[in-house]
């Protein structure tokens, strides 16, 4: 597989990630086997960079990963983490803590849950309003010195913040959410990020599923999937956004690809510091989304696209009101 490098500091990783979050919890019941399965497959076709989070699932994702890769070279392998969002038993979400002690104290856990002896790329989930990002990215920079990091990151935050963590510590990358119908990053992070020579990990490239070809109105109703409570998925919203997916699945017809194949694509196809992470559960979800790595994008394919999904074309916000609150990301930049 095509290797991409993550900033001029960062390390070599696979052109396409796999994001391990959907194996442990959010989109519904997911196969304890399938999922190790589909890790494994991933590593046989050349995937090298997964990543997770250690509040997914309250550590269950971390321990599903170290099951996976138990007989996988770790050298080989680059982990990507994200911490700092703090749980309740019940599951709900209770703020972020990125203060240094914290830092150190989460990141313990996640070495000791993943049975490995550094993480590859660090990263605060979200902007602690709390702490000076200066402060957060002070805390893993001594970490870095220590050897149990090897790069930092950062994740859903704006250029003011990425300019400021930056001059604090090289960034290796900013994962953020960047797909066909939300292209908010080209409003000035995915310059401030080219400007730094800073990568771009890009989550939610089939937009959690919408338009992937594979959702419908009844998708979701089996088991708790957050989806259903997110706006694009819900009502009137849902129905222009299934209009959307209609107008890609046409355009991949043309293409001889399918839906989710050329969504990845274009993504992958905005700039060679973009790696795109695919939430794939299955294997043959995986199959499909490394199908993507073969699609050819003609200039007639991309005017197409550019076409069917202008900015803003999707109807609702990513996230609901209280979540786009937290999003530093969503924040203007200064001036």
């Amino acid at each position: 597989m095509e290797q991409r490098k993550l900033s001029s500091t960062g390390p070599n990783v696979s052109a396409l990630g796999l994001g391990c979050m959907g194996m442990s919890e959010v989109y519904g019941p997911a196969d304890r086997g399938e999922a190790i399965a589909t890790v494994h497959a991933a590593l046989d076709a050349g995937i090298t960079l997964l990543d997770t989070g250690d509040f997914y699932a309250m550590g269950h994702n971390e321990m599903l990963l170290r099951e996976a890769l138990a007989n996988a070279p770790r050298e080989k392998l680059q982990l990507s983490v994200k911490y700092g969002a703090l749980r309740c038993p019940a599951g709900e979400f209770a703020g972020m803590d990125t203060r240094p002690g914290a830092t150190k104290n989460f990141l313990a856990y996640s070495l000791q849950r993943l049975g490995t002896d550094y993480i590859d790329v660090y990263r605060p989930a979200r902007l602690d309003p709390n702490v000076p990002i200066e402060e957060t990215i002070g805390g893993i920079a001594d970490l870095v010195k220590a050897g149990y990091v090897r790069h930092i990151g950062l994740s859903e935050v704006g250029s003011d913040t990425i300019r400021r963590a930056h001059a604090v510590h090289p960034i290796a990358d900013l994962q953020i959410e960047y797909s066909l119908i939300e292209r908010g990053i080209e409003r000035d992070i995915l310059k401030t990020c080219r400007e730094l020579g800073i990568a771009i990990t890009a989550y939610g490239v089939l937009a959690r599923g919408l338009i992937s070809g594979h959702w419908s109105k009844d998708s979701g109703k089996a088991g708790r999937d957050y989806r259903l409570m997110t706006p694009r998925f819900q009502g009137a919203n849902l129905d222009a956004n299934l209009a959307l997916a209609e107008q890609l699945r046409a355009i991949a017809g043309e293409i001889g690809a399918t839906p989710a194949q050329v969504a990845i694509a274009w993504v992958a196809a905005q700039g060679k510091e973009i790696v795109p992470l695919v939430g794939a559960r299955t294997r043959n979800r995986l199959t499909e989304a490394l199908g993507a790595t073969k699609v050819v994008l003609t200039q007639a394919h991309l005017a197409a696209l550019a076409k069917a999904f202008p900015p803003d074309v999707a109807a609702g916000t990513r996230y609901a009101a209280e979540q786009m609150a937290h999003l530093d990301s969503e924040k203007p930049a200064s001036a």
